[in-house]
């Protein structure tokens, strides 16, 4: 018997923001951000193909599995980054006293090639790039 593995190209764009659009994605909190949802990706084997850190909001491209809902994705994006961000970050409880460190709702889109392009497009030039990886951190 011969084995064929799975073969997907199913890709998204997602946008989410921080619970009343405080400006906490940067400096310290953006860059563990970004590492939470590396590992995150990481585990669901989902790949990162552009992302953006912004000061209130993260932008996300990725290439996910077809195993995985929209829904399911950003749960898991969502709820790990902020149970590991208020027990890293004490002073991120008193202003989210609520315990949500994330707005309800995102925003995804699926990227066919003229998207995945101008969304590509979209991210480049949303800052000016510091260096030389894909997902960075204003």
């Amino acid at each position: 018997m011969v084995y064929i593995p799975n073969i997907y190209n199913i890709e998204y764009h997602f946008v989410w923001a921080s619970k009343y659009r405080y400006q906490v994605l940067k400096g310290d909190v953006g860059l563990r951000v970004r590492e939470l949802i590396r590992q995150t990706c990481e585990h669901l084997e989902i790949e990162i193909l552009k992302g953006v850190v912004s000061k209130v909001h993260v932008h996300l491209l990725v290439s996910a599995p077809p195993n995985w809902s929209v829904s399911n994705i950003m749960k898991r994006l969502k709820g790990r980054s902020s149970t590991k961000l208020f027990q890293e970050y004490p002073e991120l409880k008193k202003r989210y006293w609520g315990q949500h460190f994330w707005a309800r709702g995102y925003f995804c889109v699926t990227a066919g090639e003229l998207t995945e392009q101008m969304v590509s497009e979209y991210l480049s030039h949303h800052f000016e790039r510091k260096d030389e990886n894909n997902f960075d951190v204003e």
